[in-house]
């Protein structure tokens, strides 16, 4: 029972943060695809930070976005300069990994990655405004990460007043899954 409770809130806080998405940037995303692709990416921040407590997700929250901001600046920097290459690909993949654990941020090191991964090879989609890839999966990540955390704040709240509360729901994903 515990397990399906979890699946549906971590559901219907995707739903939201899907919807709040393409409803929010529709006007700013490039296409329809690229509208849902933001919904996408905007899910998936949203699964990744959704845990079993505010504090972890807060933590995972914190470890999220510091991936994500270390993909937008190299991948900013590189496509307003040049063209998507899978050698440009494989350079920024590994100092996405490079730079998170110099700072010591292990915890984002796969994630940084793999954000780098979806904008570099989006980019390589639309060539003519690929620089702006990087802007806009970072504005779809703010708001799946703040839906993530507000439905994790908000069950937290509810679990106050019911014996064992969220916590005791689910302890979420072992591991970080990807994106």
């Amino acid at each position: 029972m515990k397990t399906l409770s979890y699946a549906g809130t971590v559901g219907l806080a995707s739903l939201l943060s899907y919807w709040l998405t393409v409803t929010i940037m529709s006007d700013v995303h490039l296409s329809h695809e690229d509208g849902r692709l933001g919904g996408m990416c905007a899910v998936i921040a949203t699964i990744f930070v959704l845990r079993a407590s505010r504090q972890k997700s807060l933590h995972a929250a914190f470890a999220r976005m510091s991936a994500t901001l270390v993909s937008f600046a190299l991948c900013l920097a590189y496509l307003a300069i040049w063209p998507f290459h899978p050698w440009g690909l494989a350079l920024l993949v590994a100092i996405s990994v490079l730079i998170p654990g110099l700072i010591g941020q292990p915890d984002a090191e796969v994630t940084a990655a793999i954000s780098t991964t979806v904008i570099m090879v989006v980019a390589s989609l639309s060539p003519r405004e690929a620089w702006k890839e990087p802007i806009l999966r970072l504005a779809d990540t703010i708001i799946g990460v703040a839906a993530g955390v507000a439905v994790a704040i908000l069950l937290n709240e509810i679990g106050r007043g019911r014996r064992g509360g969220w916590r005791s729901q689910h302890e979420g994903p072992q591991a970080d899954p990807p994106g």
